[in-house]
Protein backbone atom coordinates (compact mmCIF):
# COMPACT_ATOMS: atom_id res chain seq x y z
CA UNK A 1 0.00 0.00 0.00
CA UNK A 2 1.16 3.52 -0.82
CA UNK A 3 1.73 5.34 2.46
CA UNK A 4 3.85 8.17 1.04
CA UNK A 5 2.42 11.67 1.30
CA UNK A 6 1.83 13.27 -2.08
CA UNK A 7 4.10 16.28 -2.72
CA UNK A 8 2.25 19.43 -1.72
CA UNK A 9 3.23 21.39 -4.82
CA UNK A 10 1.52 19.17 -7.39
CA UNK A 11 -1.91 20.39 -6.29
CA UNK A 12 -1.36 23.53 -8.37
CA UNK A 13 0.77 21.94 -11.07
CA UNK A 14 0.13 22.79 -14.72
CA UNK A 15 2.64 21.21 -17.09
CA UNK A 16 4.13 22.27 -20.40
CA UNK A 17 5.57 19.15 -22.01
CA UNK A 18 8.53 19.31 -24.38
CA UNK A 19 10.31 16.68 -26.48
CA UNK A 20 13.80 18.29 -26.31
CA UNK A 21 15.62 16.37 -29.04
CA UNK A 22 13.10 17.54 -31.61
CA UNK A 23 12.38 20.93 -30.07
CA UNK A 24 16.04 21.92 -29.93
CA UNK A 25 16.92 20.68 -33.42
CA UNK A 26 19.13 17.71 -32.60
CA UNK A 27 20.04 15.29 -35.41
CA UNK A 28 17.65 12.36 -35.38
CA UNK A 29 20.45 9.81 -35.06
CA UNK A 30 23.90 9.92 -33.55
CA UNK A 31 26.79 9.89 -36.00
CA UNK A 32 29.48 9.19 -33.40
CA UNK A 33 28.52 5.64 -32.41
CA UNK A 34 31.21 3.43 -33.84
CA UNK A 35 32.90 0.25 -32.71
CA UNK A 36 32.45 -0.68 -29.08
CA UNK A 37 32.37 2.86 -27.79
CA UNK A 38 29.85 5.66 -27.91
CA UNK A 39 29.98 9.37 -27.42
CA UNK A 40 33.74 9.64 -27.61
CA UNK A 41 35.93 11.21 -24.98
CA UNK A 42 34.65 13.75 -22.45
CA UNK A 43 33.45 16.81 -24.34
CA UNK A 44 33.74 15.23 -27.78
CA UNK A 45 30.77 15.60 -30.14
CA UNK A 46 28.92 17.81 -27.66
CA UNK A 47 26.62 20.48 -29.12
CA UNK A 48 24.97 22.80 -26.61
CA UNK A 49 21.37 22.86 -27.84
CA UNK A 50 19.45 22.45 -24.57
CA UNK A 51 19.87 26.14 -23.76
CA UNK A 52 17.40 27.00 -26.49
CA UNK A 53 14.65 26.17 -24.00
CA UNK A 54 15.60 29.23 -21.94
CA UNK A 55 13.93 31.46 -24.52
CA UNK A 56 10.63 29.68 -23.90
CA UNK A 57 10.42 29.73 -20.11
CA UNK A 58 8.55 33.03 -19.92
CA UNK A 59 6.13 31.64 -22.50
CA UNK A 60 5.53 28.67 -20.20
CA UNK A 61 4.65 31.06 -17.40
CA UNK A 62 2.50 33.17 -19.70
CA UNK A 63 0.40 30.10 -20.45
CA UNK A 64 -0.29 29.72 -16.75
CA UNK A 65 1.96 26.66 -16.44
CA UNK A 66 4.54 26.12 -13.71
CA UNK A 67 6.09 22.73 -14.54
CA UNK A 68 8.48 21.90 -17.38
CA UNK A 69 7.87 18.24 -18.22
CA UNK A 70 10.79 17.01 -20.32
CA UNK A 71 10.84 13.96 -22.53
CA UNK A 72 14.22 12.12 -22.71
CA UNK A 73 17.39 14.16 -22.41
CA UNK A 74 19.90 11.43 -21.58
CA UNK A 75 22.60 9.86 -23.73
CA UNK A 76 20.87 7.75 -26.39
CA UNK A 77 21.19 6.36 -29.91
CA UNK A 78 18.35 8.16 -31.66
CA UNK A 79 14.92 9.10 -30.26
CA UNK A 80 15.89 9.21 -26.58
CA UNK A 81 14.09 6.04 -25.52
CA UNK A 82 17.09 3.92 -26.57
CA UNK A 83 19.26 5.03 -23.67
CA UNK A 84 23.01 4.51 -23.49
CA UNK A 85 23.79 6.25 -20.19
CA UNK A 86 21.34 7.78 -17.72
CA UNK A 87 24.03 9.71 -15.88
CA UNK A 88 24.91 12.10 -18.68
CA UNK A 89 23.05 14.41 -21.03
CA UNK A 90 22.75 13.36 -24.65
CA UNK A 91 25.70 15.11 -26.33
CA UNK A 92 23.34 16.29 -29.08
CA UNK A 93 21.82 18.52 -26.38
CA UNK A 94 24.95 19.43 -24.43
CA UNK A 95 26.51 18.37 -21.14
CA UNK A 96 25.75 18.46 -17.44
CA UNK A 97 26.33 22.20 -17.25
CA UNK A 98 23.43 22.71 -19.65
CA UNK A 99 21.11 20.68 -17.42
CA UNK A 100 22.23 22.60 -14.34
CA UNK A 101 21.69 25.92 -16.12
CA UNK A 102 18.20 24.97 -17.30
CA UNK A 103 17.13 23.79 -13.84
CA UNK A 104 18.53 26.97 -12.29
CA UNK A 105 16.73 29.17 -14.84
CA UNK A 106 13.47 27.33 -14.18
CA UNK A 107 13.76 27.50 -10.40
CA UNK A 108 14.55 31.22 -10.58
CA UNK A 109 11.13 31.64 -12.21
CA UNK A 110 9.31 29.27 -9.86
CA UNK A 111 9.11 26.52 -12.48
CA UNK A 112 9.51 22.87 -11.46
CA UNK A 113 11.44 20.46 -13.72
CA UNK A 114 10.39 16.85 -14.28
CA UNK A 115 12.63 14.39 -16.14
CA UNK A 116 11.69 11.38 -18.25
CA UNK A 117 13.01 8.15 -16.71
CA UNK A 118 13.34 5.49 -19.38
CA UNK A 119 14.27 2.63 -17.05
CA UNK A 120 12.07 -0.16 -18.36
CA UNK A 121 14.33 -0.71 -21.37
CA UNK A 122 17.65 0.45 -22.77
CA UNK A 123 19.43 0.41 -26.11
CA UNK A 124 20.93 -2.90 -27.14
CA UNK A 125 24.21 -0.93 -27.15
CA UNK A 126 23.89 -0.05 -23.45
CA UNK A 127 26.77 -1.62 -21.47
CA UNK A 128 24.35 -3.58 -19.25
CA UNK A 129 22.54 -5.00 -22.27
CA UNK A 130 25.80 -5.85 -24.03
CA UNK A 131 27.18 -7.64 -21.02
CA UNK A 132 23.94 -9.56 -20.50
CA UNK A 133 23.66 -10.65 -24.11
CA UNK A 134 27.31 -11.72 -24.22
CA UNK A 135 26.99 -13.74 -21.00
CA UNK A 136 23.65 -15.39 -21.78
CA UNK A 137 20.38 -15.89 -19.88
CA UNK A 138 21.73 -18.18 -17.16
CA UNK A 139 24.56 -15.88 -16.10
CA UNK A 140 24.86 -13.24 -13.41
CA UNK A 141 25.07 -10.48 -16.00
CA UNK A 142 22.22 -12.06 -17.94
CA UNK A 143 19.94 -11.70 -14.93
CA UNK A 144 19.87 -7.94 -15.47
CA UNK A 145 17.59 -8.19 -18.54
CA UNK A 146 14.45 -10.05 -19.52
CA UNK A 147 14.59 -13.03 -21.88
CA UNK A 148 12.15 -14.83 -24.14
CA UNK A 149 12.99 -18.38 -25.20
CA UNK A 150 16.70 -17.70 -24.87
CA UNK A 151 16.65 -14.35 -26.69
CA UNK A 152 16.74 -10.85 -25.20
CA UNK A 153 13.21 -9.51 -24.74
CA UNK A 154 12.63 -6.47 -26.94
CA UNK A 155 10.21 -3.84 -25.67
CA UNK A 156 7.00 -4.07 -27.69
CA UNK A 157 8.78 -6.14 -30.34
CA UNK A 158 11.68 -3.75 -30.87
CA UNK A 159 14.90 -5.79 -30.90
CA UNK A 160 17.03 -2.68 -30.28
CA UNK A 161 15.18 -1.86 -27.03
CA UNK A 162 16.15 -4.44 -24.41
CA UNK A 163 13.88 -4.70 -21.37
CA UNK A 164 15.64 -4.63 -18.03
CA UNK A 165 14.50 -6.95 -15.25
CA UNK A 166 13.33 -4.45 -12.66
CA UNK A 167 12.99 -7.17 -10.03
CA UNK A 168 16.77 -7.70 -10.14
CA UNK A 169 18.34 -6.10 -7.06
CA UNK A 170 21.33 -4.73 -8.96
CA UNK A 171 19.02 -3.08 -11.50
CA UNK A 172 16.92 -1.65 -8.68
CA UNK A 173 20.01 -0.22 -6.99
CA UNK A 174 21.08 1.40 -10.26
CA UNK A 175 17.66 3.00 -10.85
CA UNK A 176 17.47 4.31 -7.28
CA UNK A 177 20.95 5.78 -7.63
CA UNK A 178 20.18 7.48 -10.97
CA UNK A 179 16.85 8.92 -9.84
CA UNK A 180 18.43 10.21 -6.64
CA UNK A 181 21.41 11.67 -8.49
CA UNK A 182 19.26 13.95 -10.65
CA UNK A 183 16.86 14.85 -7.85
CA UNK A 184 19.86 15.96 -5.82
CA UNK A 185 20.98 18.09 -8.78
CA UNK A 186 17.66 19.93 -8.66
CA UNK A 187 15.11 17.95 -10.64
CA UNK A 188 11.68 18.00 -9.00
CA UNK A 189 10.26 14.72 -10.22
CA UNK A 190 10.25 11.86 -12.69
CA UNK A 191 7.97 10.62 -15.44
CA UNK A 192 8.44 6.84 -15.53
CA UNK A 193 8.22 5.71 -19.12
CA UNK A 194 6.31 2.45 -19.82
CA UNK A 195 5.70 1.91 -16.12
CA UNK A 196 2.95 -0.51 -17.08
CA UNK A 197 5.43 -3.02 -18.52
CA UNK A 198 7.26 -4.04 -15.33
CA UNK A 199 4.25 -3.68 -13.03
CA UNK A 200 3.64 -2.44 -9.51
CA UNK A 201 5.55 -5.16 -7.66
CA UNK A 202 8.75 -4.25 -9.49
CA UNK A 203 8.38 -0.51 -9.02
CA UNK A 204 7.19 -0.46 -5.39
CA UNK A 205 10.56 -1.16 -3.70
CA UNK A 206 12.33 1.26 -6.04
CA UNK A 207 9.95 4.13 -5.41
CA UNK A 208 9.81 3.46 -1.69
CA UNK A 209 13.55 4.07 -1.48
CA UNK A 210 13.49 7.11 -3.75
CA UNK A 211 10.63 8.75 -1.90
CA UNK A 212 12.18 8.06 1.50
CA UNK A 213 15.12 10.23 0.45
CA UNK A 214 13.13 12.72 -1.66
CA UNK A 215 9.59 13.07 -0.26
CA UNK A 216 8.79 16.16 -2.34
CA UNK A 217 9.61 14.46 -5.65
CA UNK A 218 6.65 13.97 -7.99
CA UNK A 219 6.42 10.47 -9.48
CA UNK A 220 4.31 10.22 -12.64
CA UNK A 221 3.81 6.78 -14.17
CA UNK A 222 3.02 6.17 -17.81
CA UNK A 223 0.13 3.69 -17.92
CA UNK A 224 -2.08 3.13 -20.95
CA UNK A 225 -4.79 0.73 -19.74
CA UNK A 226 -5.92 -0.80 -16.47
CA UNK A 227 -6.70 0.16 -12.91
CA UNK A 228 -5.02 3.56 -12.76
CA UNK A 229 -5.57 4.24 -9.04
CA UNK A 230 -4.61 0.67 -8.12
CA UNK A 231 -1.39 0.94 -10.09
CA UNK A 232 -0.52 4.24 -8.44
CA UNK A 233 -1.38 2.93 -4.99
CA UNK A 234 0.48 -0.33 -5.45
CA UNK A 235 3.63 1.17 -6.94
CA UNK A 236 3.95 4.32 -4.85
CA UNK A 237 3.48 6.70 -7.81
CA UNK A 238 1.63 9.97 -7.24
CA UNK A 239 0.03 10.20 -10.65
CA UNK A 240 -0.82 8.11 -13.70
CA UNK A 241 -1.35 9.22 -17.30
CA UNK A 242 -5.12 9.37 -17.92
CA UNK A 243 -5.22 7.82 -21.39
CA UNK A 244 -8.87 6.79 -21.06
CA UNK A 245 -9.89 10.43 -20.78
CA UNK A 246 -7.53 11.46 -23.60
CA UNK A 247 -9.16 8.93 -25.91
CA UNK A 248 -12.68 9.98 -24.93
CA UNK A 249 -12.02 13.69 -25.43
CA UNK A 250 -10.78 13.49 -29.01
CA UNK A 251 -13.10 10.66 -29.99
CA UNK A 252 -16.29 12.25 -28.60
CA UNK A 253 -15.47 15.60 -30.20
CA UNK A 254 -14.53 13.91 -33.48
CA UNK A 255 -17.80 11.96 -33.63
CA UNK A 256 -20.01 14.57 -31.95
CA UNK A 257 -20.97 11.98 -29.36
CA UNK A 258 -20.84 13.61 -25.95
CA UNK A 259 -22.43 10.53 -24.39
CA UNK A 260 -19.00 8.92 -24.81
CA UNK A 261 -17.41 11.84 -22.98
CA UNK A 262 -20.02 11.61 -20.21
CA UNK A 263 -19.18 7.94 -19.66
CA UNK A 264 -15.46 8.71 -19.50
CA UNK A 265 -16.02 11.53 -17.01
CA UNK A 266 -17.93 9.10 -14.82
CA UNK A 267 -14.90 6.81 -14.92
CA UNK A 268 -12.65 9.80 -14.23
CA UNK A 269 -14.63 10.58 -11.09
CA UNK A 270 -14.35 6.96 -9.95
CA UNK A 271 -10.58 7.22 -10.34
CA UNK A 272 -10.50 10.49 -8.39
CA UNK A 273 -12.46 8.91 -5.54
CA UNK A 274 -10.23 5.84 -5.29
CA UNK A 275 -7.09 5.60 -3.16
CA UNK A 276 -4.15 6.56 -5.38
CA UNK A 277 -6.31 8.23 -8.01
CA UNK A 278 -6.55 11.84 -6.85
CA UNK A 279 -3.91 13.37 -9.14
CA UNK A 280 -4.09 11.94 -12.70
CA UNK A 281 -2.21 13.61 -15.54
CA UNK A 282 -4.69 14.87 -18.12
CA UNK A 283 -3.71 15.78 -21.68
CA UNK A 284 -4.94 16.27 -25.24
CA UNK A 285 -1.81 14.81 -26.82
CA UNK A 286 1.85 14.10 -26.30
CA UNK A 287 4.98 12.86 -28.04
CA UNK A 288 3.29 9.53 -28.83
CA UNK A 289 -0.05 10.70 -30.23
CA UNK A 290 -1.57 12.50 -33.18
CA UNK A 291 -2.02 16.20 -32.44
CA UNK A 292 -5.48 17.19 -31.24
CA UNK A 293 -5.75 19.75 -34.06
CA UNK A 294 -5.31 16.90 -36.54
CA UNK A 295 -7.69 14.55 -34.71
CA UNK A 296 -10.72 16.82 -35.09
CA UNK A 297 -12.33 17.27 -38.52
CA UNK A 298 -13.84 20.60 -37.44
CA UNK A 299 -11.19 22.86 -35.95
CA UNK A 300 -13.85 24.95 -34.23
CA UNK A 301 -14.35 22.07 -31.78
CA UNK A 302 -10.83 22.62 -30.47
CA UNK A 303 -12.42 25.20 -28.16
CA UNK A 304 -14.14 22.38 -26.29
CA UNK A 305 -10.95 20.32 -26.10
CA UNK A 306 -8.95 23.21 -24.68
CA UNK A 307 -11.62 23.94 -22.07
CA UNK A 308 -11.74 20.31 -20.95
CA UNK A 309 -7.97 20.24 -20.51
CA UNK A 310 -7.90 23.51 -18.58
CA UNK A 311 -10.83 22.93 -16.25
CA UNK A 312 -11.21 19.23 -15.49
CA UNK A 313 -9.74 17.91 -12.21
CA UNK A 314 -6.26 16.45 -12.38
CA UNK A 315 -2.87 17.77 -13.45
CA UNK A 316 -3.12 19.16 -16.98
CA UNK A 317 -0.25 18.94 -19.45
CA UNK A 318 -0.05 21.09 -22.58
CA UNK A 319 2.10 19.45 -25.25
CA UNK A 320 4.34 22.17 -26.68
CA UNK A 321 2.84 23.54 -29.87
CA UNK A 322 -0.76 22.69 -29.10
CA UNK A 323 -1.19 26.19 -27.71
CA UNK A 324 -0.58 27.49 -31.26
CA UNK A 325 -2.72 24.87 -33.00
CA UNK A 326 0.12 22.57 -34.02
CA UNK A 327 -0.96 19.85 -36.45
CA UNK A 328 0.69 16.47 -37.05
CA UNK A 329 -0.26 12.85 -37.66
CA UNK A 330 1.34 9.92 -35.88
CA UNK A 331 1.91 7.01 -38.25
CA UNK A 332 2.63 3.36 -37.45
CA UNK A 333 5.87 3.07 -39.40
CA UNK A 334 9.57 3.77 -39.01
CA UNK A 335 9.86 7.53 -38.46
CA UNK A 336 6.13 7.77 -37.83
CA UNK A 337 6.67 9.91 -34.72
CA UNK A 338 8.80 12.54 -36.45
CA UNK A 339 5.97 14.93 -37.30
CA UNK A 340 4.63 14.99 -33.73
CA UNK A 341 8.12 15.71 -32.33
CA UNK A 342 9.08 18.77 -34.38
CA UNK A 343 11.68 21.50 -34.26
CA UNK A 344 10.79 24.84 -32.68
CA UNK A 345 12.33 28.28 -33.32
CA UNK A 346 14.34 30.18 -30.75
CA UNK A 347 11.36 32.07 -29.33
CA UNK A 348 7.54 31.96 -29.35
CA UNK A 349 7.44 35.16 -31.42
CA UNK A 350 8.96 33.27 -34.36
CA UNK A 351 6.51 30.34 -34.40
CA UNK A 352 4.16 31.54 -37.13
CA UNK A 353 6.92 32.66 -39.48
CA UNK A 354 8.93 29.48 -38.92
CA UNK A 355 5.94 27.20 -39.46
CA UNK A 356 4.83 29.11 -42.54
CA UNK A 357 8.31 28.79 -44.03
CA UNK A 358 8.72 25.12 -43.06
CA UNK A 359 11.92 25.90 -41.17
CA UNK A 360 13.92 23.29 -39.24
CA UNK A 361 17.49 22.58 -38.23
CA UNK A 362 19.73 21.23 -41.03
CA UNK A 363 19.52 17.44 -40.98
CA UNK A 364 17.35 17.64 -37.93
CA UNK A 365 13.72 17.12 -36.92
CA UNK A 366 10.49 17.61 -38.79
CA UNK A 367 9.38 21.26 -39.14
CA UNK A 368 6.55 22.55 -36.98
CA UNK A 369 3.19 22.65 -38.77
CA UNK A 370 0.17 24.69 -37.71
CA UNK A 371 -3.49 24.01 -38.42
CA UNK A 372 -4.01 27.66 -39.38
CA UNK A 373 -1.01 29.99 -38.92
CA UNK A 374 -3.17 33.14 -38.92
CA UNK A 375 -5.15 31.71 -35.97
CA UNK A 376 -2.11 30.84 -33.82
CA UNK A 377 -2.29 34.02 -31.77
CA UNK A 378 -5.98 33.59 -31.05
CA UNK A 379 -5.52 29.92 -30.09
CA UNK A 380 -2.74 30.97 -27.69
CA UNK A 381 -4.98 33.65 -26.20
CA UNK A 382 -7.74 31.09 -25.58
CA UNK A 383 -5.26 28.89 -23.71
CA UNK A 384 -4.16 31.84 -21.60
CA UNK A 385 -7.74 32.81 -20.73
CA UNK A 386 -8.81 29.30 -19.79
CA UNK A 387 -5.72 28.50 -17.74
CA UNK A 388 -5.98 31.88 -16.03
CA UNK A 389 -9.44 30.80 -14.91
CA UNK A 390 -7.95 27.49 -13.74
CA UNK A 391 -5.38 29.31 -11.63
CA UNK A 392 -7.96 31.64 -10.11
CA UNK A 393 -10.20 28.70 -9.23
CA UNK A 394 -7.51 26.57 -7.57
CA UNK A 395 -10.05 24.06 -6.28
CA UNK A 396 -10.63 22.80 -9.83
CA UNK A 397 -7.51 20.63 -9.50
CA UNK A 398 -9.35 18.36 -7.06
CA UNK A 399 -12.96 19.08 -7.94
CA UNK A 400 -15.72 16.52 -8.29
CA UNK A 401 -17.06 16.20 -11.83
CA UNK A 402 -20.43 15.04 -13.10
CA UNK A 403 -22.45 15.48 -16.29
CA UNK A 404 -26.04 16.69 -16.13
CA UNK A 405 -27.72 13.66 -17.71
CA UNK A 406 -31.08 15.41 -18.16
CA UNK A 407 -29.67 17.97 -20.60
CA UNK A 408 -27.10 15.70 -22.30
CA UNK A 409 -27.25 15.51 -26.09
CA UNK A 410 -24.85 14.35 -28.78
CA UNK A 411 -23.67 17.93 -29.25
CA UNK A 412 -24.49 19.52 -25.88
CA UNK A 413 -23.15 18.75 -22.40
CA UNK A 414 -23.30 20.53 -19.07
CA UNK A 415 -20.36 19.42 -16.93
CA UNK A 416 -20.71 20.38 -13.28
CA UNK A 417 -17.50 20.96 -11.32
CA UNK A 418 -17.93 21.08 -7.53
CA UNK A 419 -15.33 21.89 -4.86
CA UNK A 420 -14.47 19.07 -2.49
CA UNK A 421 -14.38 19.62 1.24
CA UNK A 422 -10.80 20.54 2.14
CA UNK A 423 -9.84 20.79 -1.52
CA UNK A 424 -8.31 17.33 -1.53
CA UNK A 425 -8.95 13.97 -3.10
CA UNK A 426 -9.26 10.48 -1.67
CA UNK A 427 -5.68 10.46 -0.39
CA UNK A 428 -6.29 13.57 1.71
CA UNK A 429 -2.89 14.90 0.71
CA UNK A 430 -4.10 18.40 0.00
CA UNK A 431 -5.67 19.26 3.32
CA UNK A 432 -2.82 21.55 4.30
CA UNK A 433 -3.64 24.06 1.58
CA UNK A 434 -7.29 23.22 1.02
CA UNK A 435 -10.31 25.19 2.06
CA UNK A 436 -9.33 28.28 0.12
CA UNK A 437 -11.84 30.32 -1.82
CA UNK A 438 -11.79 30.96 -5.53
CA UNK A 439 -8.97 33.45 -5.17
CA UNK A 440 -7.00 31.42 -2.63
CA UNK A 441 -7.55 33.93 0.16
CA UNK A 442 -11.14 33.38 1.26
CA UNK A 443 -12.40 30.84 3.80
CA UNK A 444 -15.82 30.65 2.14
CA UNK A 445 -16.32 27.60 -0.08
CA UNK A 446 -16.41 28.66 -3.74
CA UNK A 447 -19.56 28.01 -5.74
CA UNK A 448 -19.53 25.23 -8.35
CA UNK A 449 -18.83 25.95 -12.00
CA UNK A 450 -20.55 24.45 -15.02
CA UNK A 451 -18.63 23.95 -18.25
CA UNK A 452 -21.08 23.87 -21.16
CA UNK A 453 -20.01 22.34 -24.47
CA UNK A 454 -21.93 23.19 -27.63
CA UNK A 455 -20.82 21.27 -30.72
CA UNK A 456 -23.91 22.29 -32.65
CA UNK A 457 -24.17 24.80 -35.48
CA UNK A 458 -26.34 27.26 -33.55
CA UNK A 459 -25.61 29.33 -30.46
CA UNK A 460 -27.91 28.52 -27.55
CA UNK A 461 -28.97 30.36 -24.38
CA UNK A 462 -26.62 29.78 -21.47
CA UNK A 463 -28.32 28.16 -18.46
CA UNK A 464 -26.65 30.54 -15.99
CA UNK A 465 -24.28 33.48 -15.55
CA UNK A 466 -21.44 33.32 -18.10
CA UNK A 467 -17.96 33.88 -16.64
CA UNK A 468 -16.06 32.94 -19.78
CA UNK A 469 -17.03 31.96 -23.32
CA UNK A 470 -15.04 30.81 -26.34
CA UNK A 471 -16.35 30.69 -29.87
CA UNK A 472 -14.52 28.15 -32.01
CA UNK A 473 -15.31 30.18 -35.13
CA UNK A 474 -13.88 33.35 -33.59
CA UNK A 475 -10.80 31.45 -32.40
CA UNK A 476 -10.08 30.05 -35.86
CA UNK A 477 -11.38 32.77 -38.19
CA UNK A 478 -11.60 35.93 -36.09
CA UNK A 479 -15.29 36.43 -36.84
CA UNK A 480 -15.98 38.03 -33.47
CA UNK A 481 -17.38 36.66 -30.20
CA UNK A 482 -20.87 35.30 -29.76
CA UNK A 483 -23.62 37.42 -28.22
CA UNK A 484 -23.64 37.82 -24.46
CA UNK A 485 -25.61 35.20 -22.57
CA UNK A 486 -25.18 32.53 -25.25
CA UNK A 487 -23.09 29.40 -25.52
CA UNK A 488 -21.42 29.87 -28.93
CA UNK A 489 -21.89 27.34 -31.72
CA UNK A 490 -18.89 24.99 -31.72
CA UNK A 491 -17.81 26.67 -28.51
CA UNK A 492 -17.98 26.67 -24.75
CA UNK A 493 -19.17 28.71 -21.82
CA UNK A 494 -18.20 28.57 -18.18
CA UNK A 495 -21.07 29.38 -15.84
CA UNK A 496 -21.50 30.10 -12.16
Amino acid sequence: MNTVTTPSWIRDAICWQVYPLGFCGAPQRREDLTGQGYGGAAGENVVHRLGRLHGWLDHLLGLGANVLLLNPIFDSVSHGYDTLEHRRLDPRLGDDRDVDALIAACHARGIRVVLDGVFNHVSDRHPVARAAIAAGPDSQDGARIRWSEGSPYGFEGNADLIELDLTDLVVQDRIVEIMGRWLERGADGWRLDAMYAAGTDAWAPILQRVRAAHPEAWILGEVIHGDYPGIAEGSGADSITQYELWKAIWSSLHDHNLFELAHALGRHQEFLDAAGGAHPLTFLGNHDTTRIATQLPDGRDLAAAYALLALLPGIPAIYAGDEFGAAALKEERAGGDDAIRPWFPDSPDEVVAAASAGQSAPGGPHPLELLKPEAAGRILEVHQRLFSLRRRERWLATASVRVDEDSLENTWAQIVLTPRAGGGGADGADGADGGDGADGGDDAAPAPLTLVLNLGDEARPAPGEVLEAVSGADMLDGVGPSEAGLVPAHGIAVLR
